[in-house]
């Protein structure tokens, strides 16, 4: 027998092996031969478009690579997608005429349009604002926080918001601070630096006062962060706020969440809020017993470290969950819209590692990728052109498009585990959900050339032409 011969050979026996491994174990829902599963695919000129639908057929052989769909080994229950209405974002869509707003509002928010339900706001100015603001505005220390105001937001930001909401009534808003008010901090200044200890009694009734005040402008937020950041101080560059892992704790467990509990009010509360990395962090602040009681979760970012990250920390608490807060496309990137299966990839990685939700920096920016207060460069999931308020989608949008019109709140992840040259460093990668109507959902991300895959469940499976460069839902009842 020829080496290549023999190579291939072994291959095939062995993923049959371990295919047939997989299958002994007869999974609480088997694919009925002759079923057909719908399919839609972005690639080339096509914008997750209706494609041929594939028939689940009964197994011959096993190829070399394929992919096995565990739908009875269930992981975490989604809470949704979305996108952060960042200041920025808002004065973007504001400035479109009402018609137009209505439009893409209706289009990115509707549960019949890309259904965006987890989204995330600023407490204050991010770096994606129209200026550096925050809720007390004081020259001096303002404990009692008598000079406290939203006004800002009202002109139109919460009303943005609130058409959000409209769009979407399950829509899930978390907010983050970039920066607490500059006379809390020893720099006295919103841009970097740190708190003073003094200032943690006050700073949590600033959160309080900002939830009452949202609420009571029909804007209620279901989750906080401490901070957006927390070791990122940005060379003073930009509104943000040094926050040690100790004073993070000692914030939570004796100021923000006896605070939220004194007031009634149901916030959950989420820490780290920045970089795989922080791993070792979340660990520790999450085995302090009395900030544990307080903290609903972890919010993780991706710009440092592997997604595996999140799996270390649900594996050692699993009771707590996991969200992933922050990360969105670069308005200067030649494939700024076209590089939909970079994160597809990327969403896959989140969701196989426990995220329940995945929320993308700014929703909307201009065609400079502006407002910007801050240093770095970004693009809106969608880009709204000044003077003609022209919109374009981006790479991005597409990608969420094969998610969110697919998979709904309170589905359930699967595992789908591949075998042989499918496994880890793969240019196709997978996710698998359950919806609450007990249809089946699956995203295949292709990042490299041309390749045809073949998905096992039981006895049966199919088989999935996936085009360079590609995203592919599958979805079956």
């Amino acid at each position: 027998m020829k080496n290549s011969s023999r190579r291939g050979f072994l291959k095939t026996a062995s993923a049959t092996a371990a295919a047939l491994a997989v299958s002994r174990h007869i999974p609480a829902w088997s694919a009925e031969a002759g079923s057909s599963v719908k399919v839609w695919g972005t690639f080339r000129d096509r914008r997750h478009a209706a494609l041929d639908p594939v028939v689940w057929k009964a197994t011959g052989q096993v190829a070399a690579d394929a992919i096995t769909l565990n739908t009875d080994e269930v992981r975490q229950q989604m809470l949704g997608f979305g996108a952060a209405i960042t200041e920025a974002s808002a004065f973007v869509l504001s400035r479109m005429n009402d018609a137009g707003r209505q439009k893409v509002m209706h289009d990115l928010f509707s549960p019949d349009e890309m259904a965006f339900s987890v989204c995330r706001t600023c407490i204050g100015s991010s770096d994606y604002a129209t200026k550096v603001y925050c809720y007390d505005e004081s020259t001096e220390p303002d404990p009692e926080l008598k000079k406290f105001s939203i006004d800002h937001d009202k002109a139109y930001y919460l009303p943005v918001l609130r058409e959000a909401r409209k769009e979407n009534p399950e829509l899930f808003l978390f907010s983050s601070p970039w920066s607490p008010p500059g006379w809390m901090k020893a720099n006295n200044s919103m841009l970097g630096g740190a708190m003073r200890k003094q200032s943690f009694a006050p700073y949590a009734q600033y959160f309080v006062k900002f939830l009452e005040g949202y609420k009571a402008e029909g804007v209620a937020v279901d989750a906080v962060t401490v901070q957006n950041e927390v070791d990122a101080e940005q060379e003073g560059r930009m509104s943000a706020c040094v926050w040690p892992q100790e004073q993070e704790v000692e914030f939570v467990k004796s100021h923000l969440g006896p605070a939220l509990r004194k007031a009634a009010l149901p916030t959950k509360i989420w820490v780290i809020d920045h970089n795989y990395n922080l791993w070792g962090r979340a660990l520790g602040e999450l085995s302090d017993p009395a900030a544990y009681e307080y903290i609903d979760g972890i919010a993780w970012h991706g710009y440092l470290g592997e997604p595996t990250a999140m799996s270390r920390v649900h594996d050692a608490f699993p009771s707590k969950n996991t969200y992933w807060t922050e990360g969105g496309p670069d308005i200067n990137q030649p494939d700024y819209q076209t590089d939909w299966a970079k994160w597809g990839d990327q969403f896959n990685g989140i969701l196989n590692n426990w995220a329940r939700s995945i929320t993308s920096w700014n929703v909307a920016l201009d065609e400079k990728g502006k407002p910007n207060v801050g240093p770095f460069s970004c693009g809106g999931v969608i880009t709204v052109e000044n003077g003609t308020h022209k919109v374009t989608q981006s790479g991005q949008y597409w990608a969420f498009a094969h998610y969110t019109k697919h998979v709904r709140r309170g589905a359930r992840v699967f595992a789908t585990n591949a075998i042989g040259e499918l496994g880890t460093g793969s240019a196709v990668s997978h996710t698998g959900f359950r919806n609450p109507d007990g249809s089946f959902v699956v995203v295949l991300a292709n990042k490299g050339p041309e390749k045809r895959v073949q998905l096992l469940q039981g006895s049966q499976s199919l088989e999935v032409s996936l085009p360079a460069d590609s995203l592919q839902t599958l979805q079956w009842a």
